[in-house]
């Protein structure tokens, strides 16, 4: 069963944004994963909240067999307007009764943890499906940096220095995140903000080694201006992504 999604009524303009190629999705996100997940053909890929399949697709071109859910039915009919390979199902990431038990290889969660309320319920569900060995990939937005309502960037006159200004950290959140305010203002989506922490713990419970973790800076770079050097340094310096890989123990 499909939960309820923030994401339901922002599926359009989200479906939109991923056609647009200065993404952080197409720029950052697409080729790190090909590198770290170094997928083969035959391997059975799950792209878990994987909207619109946007990395479905590029997981299927891959060579390998991908299983794409998602709890809008909205981006899952998107999904399917590809007419791919890929199977499509509209459901829950707490509850994946269409995979049988040690039946995937390698499970994507792509900018979706944050997202997602029963995160303990979700990765014990991820175990099950999971081969022995099977490998589990996560990219969030950087708990330590991306804090929503609770971080932002800051301009320090004197030194001619911008910075990340952290207002909160350790302290746990459920946030309503406007998409697009000026079009839309009461549409939105729900984020939940958690430390490190609780992620490398959940993991641990949920039957997850953690084998690797990286951190991804923005691609963006800001035009000609008094700032634009301080503003790019900054972008090189505070990630934007946080990278997790974890094997199922």
């Amino acid at each position: 069963m499909a939960q309820k999604t923030s994401w339901e009524k922002s599926a359009e303009w989200y479906d939109d944004l991923l056609k647009n190629e200065d993404t952080y999705q197409n720029k950052v996100i697409a080729p790190q994963l090909e590198r770290l997940m170094d997928l083969k053909k035959g391997e059975t890929v799950l792209d878990l909240a994987c909207g619109q399949g946007f990395f479905s697709e590029q997981f299927l071109k891959a060579g390998a067999t991908v299983v794409g859910v998602d709890a809008s039915r909205k981006l899952i009919a998107f999904a399917k307007e590809a007419r791919s390979k890929v199977q499509y199902f509209v459901g829950s990431a707490h509850e994946l009764s269409f995979l049988n038990t040690a039946s995937v290889d390698k499970i994507a969660l792509i900018m979706a943890i944050q997202n997602i309320e029963s995160v303990g319920t979700m990765l014990k569900e991820c175990n099950r499906v999971l081969k022995p060995s099977g490998r589990i990939y996560i990219v969030m937005n950087h708990p330590a940096f991306r804090i929503p309502k609770g971080s932002s960037w800051g301009w320090d006159e004197a030194e001619k220095i911008q910075y990340r200004r952290i207002d909160q950290y350790l302290s746990e959140s459920k946030v309503k995140i406007q998409m697009h305010p000026g079009d839309a203002p009461d549409e939105h989506t729900i984020s939940f903000h958690r430390p490190l922490q609780f992620y490398f713990k959940a993991l641990r419970t949920g039957g997850f080694l953690v084998r690797s973790v990286e951190e991804w800076e923005s691609h963006k770079r800001s035009e000609m201006g008094p700032r634009a050097k301080a503003e790019d340094r900054s972008r090189k310096e505070i990630p934007i992504f946080l990278f997790l890989e974890a094997i199922k123990s």
